[in-house]
């Protein structure tokens, strides 16, 4: 199959030519322009117009729709980690543990059990866990996006407008560990400078957030 604008060859399954954006499904009814003159019509040198179909436009998602997005991510996740930690604390038994030491009981004894039950390593295991599956769950699902995405109308698609893979949607969340620290957030910075508003972790992942308008 090839786009109807550029002629650039496209995926059976893509949705717009990843070449100039031109959507190939959603078509609206072809048309034919109105005739100026009807005896002109009515002329055996007269040649009908060809139809022409109009295709919606394909929007890549800017650097601040972005933001927003993982800031309302953020307040979801924040609310599930609370959970969460209450949850690993009743299980390792850190309440009784933060209570002694409250109490003005031996410190090192209780800062131990604390250690020694897992309860740091836990906290950042359930942490990491939480945000993966967040990101890659939604992702992968029919939404194509986060709750947050989904307020603001972005999804997420592969280079050819496809939905994406629970594998690719993980790649792409620790992608994220790269745009981050190791970059100073350069990475992230790249979503609102490059050609298709991709950040580094969507550039390693082959991906695209798009925004429906």
């Amino acid at each position: 199959m090839y786009c109807s604008k550029c002629g650039n060859q496209i995926a059976a399954a893509a949705s717009f030519c990843p070449a100039c954006g031109q959507a190939v499904s959603g078509a609206a009814p072809a048309s034919l322009p109105p005739v100026p003159n009807p005896a002109l019509a009515a002329s055996p040198a007269y040649s009908a117009p060809m139809p022409v179909a109009t295709y919606p436009r394909v929007f890549y998602a800017g650097f601040w729709f972005r933001f927003v997005a993982f800031l309302i991510d953020g307040i979801l996740r924040a609310f599930a980690f609370g959970f969460l930690f209450i949850l690993l604390i009743a299980l390792t038994g850190a309440g009784g543990a933060i209570q002694g030491i409250t109490s003005g009981e031996d410190i090192s004894d209780h800062i131990a059990a604390l250690i020694g039950g897992g309860f740091l390593v836990g906290l950042f295991g359930i942490t990491l866990l939480v945000s993966w599956l967040y990101y890659a769950l939604f992702e992968c699902s029919s939404w194509q996006a986060t709750p947050g995405k989904k307020m603001l109308n972005l999804y997420v698609t592969d280079l050819d407008g496809r939905p994406i893979s629970f594998a690719r949607a993980s790649g792409r969340f620790f992608g994220k560990i790269l745009s981050g620290s190791p970059t100073i957030c350069i990475g992230y910075i790249l979503a609102g400078i490059t050609e298709k508003r991709q950040a580094l972790h969507d550039i390693l992942a082959s991906c695209l957030v798009l925004r429906k308008n």
